[in-house]
């Protein structure tokens, strides 16, 4: 009888002779997709048969992981912070140091307590009291939108123009917008850079928040094959430093963002004091380098002088 703990143990010992490194938390997620279980409830359910239906979604989801299929494209979702975002191909797969980039943001932004300016309706909704300041925000190379629908859905005054310039960008995130109900809130624009702003709005915004292509062109070589094979390449080389479109928007995130407003980059490690020393020739000030989940100088914080 097909288990899952006999689907589970062949399907970790397939992957494992097909190069998964990881290949329990491969089995375990792919398993946990096709039953519908949590990871813990699969260790407490060994013994229930696979019906015919979750042994033929396994079997999908298995050959597509042995020819390397990254995991969060099987499941077609990623959790990202405090929500789930859709993900396709052609399209950047978050990934959890940019999770960093927006809690640096929020960190340098020093907003107020969100609860405290929150209450319950008459019928159980969510009220927003005027008082919480509004927040204005580009998320520049959007991708799936995971950046902006993380700062309206966590930020209820924050108003978000997420600007992409691929087409499977843009229609991936106006997805996502619309299955976490932010459309009233998060605006998708096509958009070469900050091209697509309307010049009337220069010097109104408060965060420019962005994860540009920054990968070093030589670099992009030698990624792991689950990046180099499924993340369009659009979406990662930054040119021969990976600074080639940060140089580019610097100027025009200066015009736009309001006197003390907040540039947020995620960039290559190699290169964050380069970048940090462009922005400040650029004429942002306070500049600042976070470092990511593994300790590595991933994200630069500038401000505008006020």
């Amino acid at each position: 009888m097909w288990t899952i703990k006999a689907a589970l143990d062949w399907t970790i010992g397939f992957l494992e002779r097909k190069g998964d490194e990881n290949s329990r938390l491969s089995a375990e997620w792919l398993m946990s997709e096709a039953t519908g279980l949590s990871r813990i409830e699969l260790y407490v359910n060994f013994e229930r048969p696979l019906t015919l239906d979750e042994r033929a979604t396994l079997r999908d989801f298995v050959a597509r992981r042995g020819k390397g299929e990254p995991l969060q494209l099987i499941s077609g979702k990623v959790p990202f912070r405090y929500i789930t975002v859709l993900v396709a191909p052609n399209v950047l797969i978050p990934r959890p140091e940019t999770e960093v980039l927006v809690s640096e943001a929020f960190a340098e932004l020093k907003l107020p307590r969100v609860a405290d300016h929150v209450a319950a309706g008459e019928n159980g909704e969510e009220v927003v009291s005027p008082e919480l300041p509004e927040l204005r925000v580009v998320d520049l190379c959007t991708g799936s939108g995971c950046i902006a629908c993380s700062i309206a859905s966590e930020y209820p005054a924050a108003h978000v123009v997420a600007l992409d310039i691929a087409p499977e960008a843009l229609a991936l995130a106006g997805k996502n917008v619309e299955a976490l109900g932010l459309g009233n809130r998060v605006e998708v624009l096509e958009s070469d850079l900050l091209g697509a702003l309307d010049p009337g709005k220069k010097g109104t915004f408060d965060l420019i928040v962005s994860n540009p292509p920054y990968v070093p062109t030589k670099v992009c070589d030698s990624l792991p094959r689950e990046v180099s094979e499924w993340d369009p390449r659009l979406a990662l080389d930054g040119g021969e430093d990976g600074l080639d479109l940060f140089r580019r928007f610097l100027p025009d995130a200066l015009s736009y963002l309001k006197p003390g407003g907040v540039l947020a980059v995620e960039l290559f490690e190699g290169h964050l004091e380069q970048a940090r020393n462009g922005a400040c020739a650029a004429g942002f000030d306070q500049a600042r380098i976070a470092l990511d989940l593994t300790g590595r100088p991933r994200v630069l914080i500038a401000r505008k002088p006020r």
